[in-house]
């Protein structure tokens, strides 16, 4: 999976979006704050750390060896091998938090323990940006590729970081404007039986240049209206902005 993300996060319209999604909560999250650190919690292959380095002092820590060779690869410097659930960090150390497609492939368990492990790292004060797939009618072939152990809605994801000590300021669906091509393709799957790796190179094909642009486009269409504070009804993933109280 890590090497099918290494391949795609650079072309790929999903992460493309991803990126425009998640820049105006981070830019929430730092304001008034002198040089910020930042800490992601699941950097992977380090494309995220990379983006999250615009906003301030950025660490990431990975269980995987491999996605951490990776990050180094990038230039990457700040890393260290740890999980979530137990992050080697002061408690109050840390101005922002993120966990970017991390905590649904978590078992119960551990994802309580990594969010209050967040909590614990973060200054009074200090945000998280969360980002989580979305809606249990979207399950399908990459749910088996990622592990995926539960899907969210904007509610249940409020639910599970408010009694750890988290206030909830802003929780939207994104990817809404494809979302019907995403519900159709996901229950054609699961119709015809899911598929562990949903095939070659499953939801990190990344598709010929005419439609990935199309799609980026309109992504970062629906970009623009959430920076305006408009949340989605509907989408694939769930993204919230939290702070520590």
């Amino acid at each position: 999976m890590l090497e099918e993300t290494y391949r795609a996060e650079q072309r790929h319209f999903w992460f493309r979006g991803f990126h425009r999604f998640v820049r105006s909560f981070l830019v929430h999250a730092v304001a008034g704050i002198d040089r910020p650190r930042l800490l992601d919690c699941g950097c992977g292959t380090g494309n995220n750390l990379l983006f999250l380095k615009q906003f301030g002092d950025a660490i990431g820590v990975d269980l995987t060896w491999r996605g951490l060779e990776m990050a180094h690869a990038r230039g990457l410097k700040q890393l260290a091998q740890s999980r979530v659930e137990s992050l080697p960090f002061r408690s109050g150390s840390i101005d922002v938090v993120t966990s970017f497609d991390v905590l649904y492939c978590l078992e119960d368990t551990a994802e309580r323990q990594a969010i209050i492990e967040m909590h614990r790292v973060l200054r009074p004060g200090g945000a998280a940006v969360i980002n989580v797939a979305a809606l249990d009618m979207l399950k399908g072939d990459h749910s088996a590729l990622v592990s995926e152990v539960r899907r969210y809605t904007t509610s249940s994801l409020t639910a599970k970081l408010e009694p750890s000590g988290f206030r909830v300021e802003r929780a939207t669906y994104t990817n809404a404007v494809l979302f019907p091509l995403t519900a159709a393709a996901r229950a054609l799957q699961r119709l015809r039986g899911v598929r562990d790796g949903g095939g070659p190179r499953g939801d990190f094909y990344v598709p010929p240049a005419p439609v990935n642009a199309l799609f980026s486009g309109a992504l970062a269409l629906e970009a623009g209206v959430i920076d305006a504070g408009i949340n989605m009804p509907v989408g694939s993933s769930v993204l919230c902005l939290a702070r520590k109280i």
